[in-house]
């Protein structure tokens, strides 16, 4: 590339390194992997992407990655800009994106059949786990014993959704990983968590309390279960179960729990000392409080 000009780095994405710049009047994002990264990530990521993008899914075009020996330093991809929003408060209540709001959940459920649509084999190396014993065996290694989590354990493991439907999952599909315009999501962002796996798993993630970010609204606090479902329907062919819906947010919501004492032990151990991993372990109650509602949606452990 030449003519390289503005470069400058972005906030956020604490895993990885982001900085915007343009090239030949082109607005362009650079991604890179920090000293000591888990190598391949990036090279996977790319491929997703490319992948994501050949399958309709609306993703930022790959412009050029490589394993950082051409001069970058770091494994990167350096993908175009897309316009628009991220922050999630600002989705959900600016004026800017009122039309917008209402046509999202149905948008969403469209780009997630899209999603499950692309070949499990588009990249090699991701991932086949079952994220609840993931998840249970990360509550287990901390031995602080919560109630509610225990409880949730032994009602997702007595109601697992029978399923036969096995595709590639984004894995963080929700309210803060989507770029959003006055019309609509344009692009979906942070592939680093797809996974093979039970598509009603993003459905699910999406749903969970945690990503609505105050929105009174189930889908991500902009939208109904029955729009999400209803653009999913279409764009799949495949009927949603609701109960297996559900369950996938109770998982989702778990999930997020035991991530949210993680990061809180992550903070007291002084591994990494933040304010911020400190806040969100003080948000373990309120997936408690949501796991609560899961429950009185389908009925309590017996």
């Amino acid at each position: 590339m030449k003519g390289i000009d503005g470069l400058r780095r972005l906030s956020g994405g604490a895993s990885r390194e982001t900085l915007s710049f343009s090239a030949d009047g082109r607005a362009l994002i650079l991604r890179k992997d920090p000293p000591g990264a888990v190598a391949g990530g990036l090279a996977r990521e790319a491929d997703l992407l490319r992948a994501a993008r050949a399958a309709g899914v609306p993703v930022p075009d790959v412009v050029a990655s490589g394993d950082g020996g051409d001069g970058v330093g770091a494994p990167y991809i350096v993908m175009n800009h897309v316009e628009g929003e991220t922050i999630a408060r600002r989705i959900l209540r600016d004026d800017e994106y009122a039309d917008a709001r209402p046509l999202m959940a149905r948008q969403c459920g469209e780009i997630l059949a899209a999603i499950h649509s692309i070949p499990t084999d588009a990249t090699g190396g991701l991932p086949d786990d079952d994220p609840l014993e993931k998840y249970a065996g990360v509550y287990a290694m901390f031995d602080e014993p919560h109630p509610t989590f225990d409880l949730a354990l032994k009602w997702l493991r007595a109601r697992r959704p029978s399923t036969t439907r096995r595709t590639l999952v984004h894995g963080d599909f929700r309210n803060g990983n989507l770029i959003v315009g006055p019309e609509g999501v344009r692009s979906v962002l942070d592939w680093e968590l797809a996974h093979i796996g039970d598509p009603i798993e993003d459905l699910g993630w999406l749903c969970a309390n945690a990503w609505r970010f105050g929105g009174l609204l189930p889908v991500g606090g902009f939208g109904t279960y029955d729009d999400l479902v209803a653009g999913y329907e279409a764009a799949s062919g495949v009927e949603v179960d609701r109960a297996a819906l559900n369950w996938w947010e109770a998982a989702a919501n778990l999930s997020w729990g035991v991530i949210c004492i993680a990061q809180a032990a992550t903070h007291r151990s002084g591994a990494v000392r933040s304010v911020e991993l400190a806040a969100i372990g003080r948000r373990v109650c309120e997936t408690e409080w949501d796991l609560l509602g899961n429950f009185d949606a389908a009925g309590w452990p017996s």
